[in-house]
């Protein structure tokens, strides 16, 4: 590994090559990281398994209720509106709790030991974001294929843009959960507290449980601020074989800006960390 990788100062006075071996180091880095953290997932199943319960739960509890009081307000198969919702209400709640991954990491001392490896910073993060987005994904398409049954007719194509789209938007939502778990390793209850805080909010306004339409208009206003509610609309959109609609454009639009500010803001935390 070079030193440009660990030092990123020492770029400028760097021979020619080097920042081509810095990108290798990278996404060398990224994935033992991954491998790493897939691991215990990959010889622990149960785990995937157990995450299951919640949407399939939300599916048959709150499907049949969502189709008999709102299903003339939706229009069309209630199914197509619902369950592009749950599925990123399963990314939502999944990739918002890794920091508490990380918390374990920190009070046990893996994250410090981690740090003294001459592993990419970036890469620490980066891996451990992709780790927690497999499992979601994996869990949505095993959601869609018990739905089948049950009378779901998506787009096949349009369920692929759709998990392709939850995997961008998890790796943004998990790196900021990485970053709050660092800025709170002191005071590790206050996780919860603004996990909880912040992840109720945005999940009404995005409209996944409830149409928006319905809603009074400061809502349907302030759900124009929530990345959320695109990525809800393209799902749907997408579901619905609406794939080159502008609602799929506008939700791929949001997953790359929350990508983009969970990686900046995390990779400027876990180097932070570092110091």
């Amino acid at each position: 590994m070079t030193t440009a990788t660990l030092n990123p100062g020492a770029a400028a006075t760097a021979a020619p090559g080097t920042h081509t071996r810095a990108r290798r180091s990278f996404w060398r880095d990224t994935r033992l990281v991954l491998v790493r953290e897939l691991r215990p997932v990959v010889h622990d199943p149960f785990s995937l398994v157990f995450g299951l319960i919640q949407p399939l739960v939300f599916l048959g509890l709150f499907g049949p209720l969502l189709a008999g009081s709102a299903g003339g307000t939706l229009g069309g198969d209630v199914w197509l509106w619902f369950v592009p919702a749950v599925l990123a209400m399963t990314l939502l709640f999944g990739s918002s709790v890794t920091g508490s991954n990380l918390q374990v990491d920190l009070s046990s001392g893996v994250h410090e030991r981690m740090l003294v490896t001459p592993l990419s910073r970036p890469a620490l993060l980066v891996g451990r974001a992709l780790k927690e987005v497999v499992p979601v994904v994996v869990q949505a398409a095993v959601v869609v294929l018990v739905m089948l049954p049950f009378g779901l007719r998506p787009d096949p194509v349009g369920v692929i843009v759709t998990l392709a789209q939850l995997a961008v938007l998890g790796i943004g939502v998990g790196s900021l959960s990485y970053a709050l778990a660092l800025a709170v390793r002191k005071q590790e209850w206050m996780f919860w507290v603004v996990q909880q805080t912040v992840l109720f909010p945005v999940m009404l306004l995005s409209g996944m449980l409830l149409p928006l339409e319905t809603g009074p208009a400061w809502m349907r206003v302030a759900s124009y601020a929530n990345p959320l509610r695109f990525v809800v609309d393209s799902s749907r959109a997408a579901f619905a074989g609406d794939v080159a609609s502008a609602a799929v454009a506008w939700g791929w639009l949001a997953a790359a800006a929350t990508a983009a500010l969970g990686l900046v803001v995390g990779i400027r935390a876990m180097v932070r960390s570092a110091d």
